[in-house]
């Protein structure tokens, strides 16, 4: 499947519903191991990109994700909204004036935006982070086996680990099987991506 603007647009609607439907349980999980309001802050960027999109529809495949961008970082407060803010705009860089991206150029902007994750939040895979995540929907999704049973997978592995960074680190082995939320609302961006359409393969 080839991701063109539309399909891309698609993608970040589903996401921004299931964030929106999600809330309560990401702000729950965020209530034990963080402060408590990442659903809700989640939820206030998913809204104001499905608000906007009524008013304007992006006209580049690159500028899908440059808005969501914009939303995320002015409308979500926290860590969330930077940390997701620079991954959509990463991902927008590596788009550049592409109009649409086979399965190579999907993982390689997905990497990205990895990256910009990780280079933002001074953080890497291991820290119980969105990370933890992110990091194996990519191999998923260059093995052209990401599924939502190994988004679960993904997630309950990362559940396991000990935070060590972030607000979370405070609780120390008291982190241990508890759901980061960052996680959490990866595995609805990939979920997403995966009902928007086929995307494992060509």
């Amino acid at each position: 499947m080839i991701i063109t603007k539309e399909l891309a647009q698609k993608w970040f609607t589903l996401f921004a519903e299931k964030v929106i439907q999600d809330k309560e349980q990401l702000s729950e999980y965020d209530r034990i191991i963080g402060d408590g309001d990442h659903g809700m802050n989640m939820a206030r960027g998913a809204q104001q990109l499905l608000s906007s999109w009524q008013e304007t529809s992006p006209v580049l495949l690159a500028e899908v994700f440059k808005h969501a961008a914009m939303k995320w970082i002015s409308g979500v407060g926290g860590a969330s909204g930077p940390l997701y803010g620079t991954a959509f705009l990463e991902m927008a860089k590596a788009i550049g004036t592409k109009e649409e991206l086979k399965h190579d150029d999907l993982i390689n902007v997905i990497k990205a935006g990895f990256d910009g994750i990780k280079k933002r939040g001074k953080s890497d895979v291991g820290q119980k982070t969105m990370l933890d995540l992110w990091a194996p929907a990519i191999e998923s999704l260059e093995k052209g086996e990401l599924t939502t049973a190994t988004l679960i997978i993904a997630l309950t592995k990362s559940n396991e680990l000990k935070a060590t960074k972030g607000r979370a680190s405070f609780l120390g082995e008291r982190s241990i099987n508890e759901v980061d939320p960052g996680a959490a609302s990866s595995k609805l961006f990939f979920e997403a991506l995966l009902e928007a359409g086929d995307f494992n393969g060509d």
